[in-house]
């Protein structure tokens, strides 16, 4: 079973950047006004930021890991992790992760890891470098957590264009044998991969002049087989089926009351419509569930570490504990459950670009 109980590691501090310009659903040309009101009213999803073309996720995970390492008043030389969790990298290679080592001044000792696991990726970001930390033979990570998910798509695509914004999030994780078990509980149904992928790119299939053949599938949806996919009927069944399930389970197994024990859920912002289930379905206390997806979209694995910047700063940043239940799911398929324990975390305010 994919649990791990990670002690020995404290969260020191998160950062996010954005860009600064926000594009509302009735900006957006697929639209009527009409359409724009149900869709705000229904996903609720009212705004979202939107890179400009020479901005890249790691441009904003730079700006935001900037801001922390010097908030932290860490130094360069102290960073032994490095991972970059993204499904929008740089380059095909080398790894972005290398590339930011460079860029942010890291030394030639620092450990690099890319990680592509898009709506879960925090947490598999969380749990690769937790991991390497927990014995105290590294002593500190930078993870830095975010795409600009919105280009991989058609911009001729309904289902998918109004969905999604970029950021660019940094979390500081250090070795402290103070620190609260980090508890973290994975799944994956790669039997459904296709409700959120790419068709063509890889070396399975590779880019050639079909790629770029744009075909009408009905209802605003037009795309060619570059560009990403949402079946959103098989997404929505497994978002509220799957990971409730393994919630459950999770409460259960780590003797939690919902009511008493948990100061926020963090659910991954993915659209409305999908959180408001499974809160009811999961009976959490409505008002320890923060939302910012109607304005910021989907971020995907940024979602959980943004909530953190800019719904629930002032109790993280607090010298008192503050308990969080997160649930991820999403590409793959995946979904995991995580129990984070946090105090004085190290906040910078949003950073826009």
């Amino acid at each position: 079973m994919a649990k791990w109980k990670i002690n020995n590691v404290r969260l020191a501090g998160v950062a996010a950047a954005v860009p600064k310009h926000a594009v509302k659903t009735a900006d957006i040309d697929l639209f009527t006004a009409e359409e724009a009101d149900i869709f705000d009213n229904t996903v609720g999803i009212k705004s979202r930021r939107i890179a400009e073309d020479d901005m890249c996720a790691s441009d904003m995970c730079q700006s935001a890991a900037e801001q922390l390492l010097a908030d932290l008043g860490w130094e360069r030389e102290s960073i032994d992790v490095l991972v970059f969790e993204s499904v929008t990298g740089d380059y095909r290679t080398p790894p972005t992760s290398c590339l930011l080592q460079d860029r942010l001044g890291l030394p030639e000792t620092t450990f690099c890891v890319d990680i592509p696991m898009g709506c879960c990726g925090c947490m598999y970001a969380i749990t690769v470098a937790a991991n390497m930390l927990t014995t105290g033979q590294a002593h500190r990570a930078l993870l830095l957590v975010g795409d600009t998910a919105l280009r991989m798509g058609s911009m001729r695509d309904k289902s998918r264009v109004p969905l999604f914004g970029d950021c660019g999030t940094a979390l500081a994780l250090e070795y402290s044998p103070e620190a609260t078990d980090i508890v973290i509980d994975f799944h994956t149904f790669g039997k459904g991969a296709k409700a959120l992928s790419t068709p063509h790119g890889g070396y399975r299939h590779p880019i050639t002049p079909e790629s770029f053949e744009y075909e009408d599938f009905g209802n605003g949806i037009v795309r060619a087989p570059k560009d990403a996919i949402i079946e959103g009927m098989n997404v929505l069944s497994f978002a509220i089926s799957r990971p409730p399930k393994t919630m459950e389970r999770f409460i259960e197994d780590e003797n939690i009351d919902r009511n008493t024990d948990i100061d926020y859920y963090l659910i991954h912002q993915a659209n409305k419509m999908i959180v408001d289930r499974i809160v009811r379905k999961m009976k959490f206390p409505a008002n320890r569930v923060p939302y910012n997806l109607e304005e910021f979209g989907n971020l995907g694995g940024a979602s959980i570490p943004s909530l953190m910047v800019t719904r629930i700063a002032d109790d993280l940043r607090a010298d008192k504990t503050t308990t969080m239940f997160c649930s991820s799911f999403g590409l793959g398929l995946t979904w995991g459950t995580m129990l984070l324990k946090a105090h004085n975390v190290v906040i910078p305010n949003l950073i826009e670009l």
